[in-house]
């Protein structure tokens, strides 16, 4: 994941009308994208004892990329991005951590 194919994602993904979908999939980017960031600040043993949630809050943020993909299928809006963003987890949270880096920015 490179900054230019999650910008062109997170454009496609937020002139979406569906803004339930949306938001759902932001919050949990931002989750995952913080649990993500305190995995590299942790040790060996809080690691361990993190690492169910690290894993739910990437299941969830997947789901949430799923359904927004499938909510703008069914609106007949241009959901070709699930596509290009994939199956691939690590990219998916790479995807999670550039959707937060993107909130952070515009929020200053």
């Amino acid at each position: 994941m490179d900054w230019e194919k999650a910008t062109t994602i997170a454009s496609a993904i937020g002139g979406s009308r569906l803004a339930d979908l949306r938001i759902r999939l932001l919050r949990s980017a931002v989750s995952y994208a913080g649990i993500r960031a305190q995995w590299q600040l942790s040790s060996p043993e809080e690691r361990f004892a993190m690492n169910e949630d690290r894993t739910r809050a990437h299941d969830a943020f997947i789901e949430a990329c799923d359904e927004m993909g499938k909510g703008m299928y069914n609106e007949n809006e241009d959901a070709s991005w699930r596509g290009k963003l994939g199956d691939d987890r690590k990219e998916i949270g790479d995807f999670a951590c550039y959707l937060n880096l993107i909130l952070g920015l515009a929020a200053r």
